[in-house]
């Protein structure tokens, strides 16, 4: 028979330790400058905007496709 290995159950932090807990942690994290974020802004606009026309002609060209075929039946 295998052996079922049970873990110690963990004790629940009360809430005053949960919410040191959570100031401490984000005390680690490091924010990105306003630079950084305006500059990662207009990375993902410019992104979105090539994409959204790369997405178009696709479309555009599946759409000439299926009218071409349709007009073939």
């Amino acid at each position: 028979m295998a052996e079922q290995k049970t873990e110690p159950k963990k004790r629940k932090p009360s809430i005053a330790e949960f919410v040191n807990q959570v100031r401490t942690e984000t005390s680690k994290v490091v924010w990105p400058t306003r630079e950084e974020t305006v500059r990662t802004a207009i990375f993902v606009f410019i992104m979105t905007l090539i994409l959204s026309l790369f997405f178009l002609g696709i479309d555009s060209a599946f759409n000439a496709l299926v009218n071409f075929l349709l007009t073939l039946a």
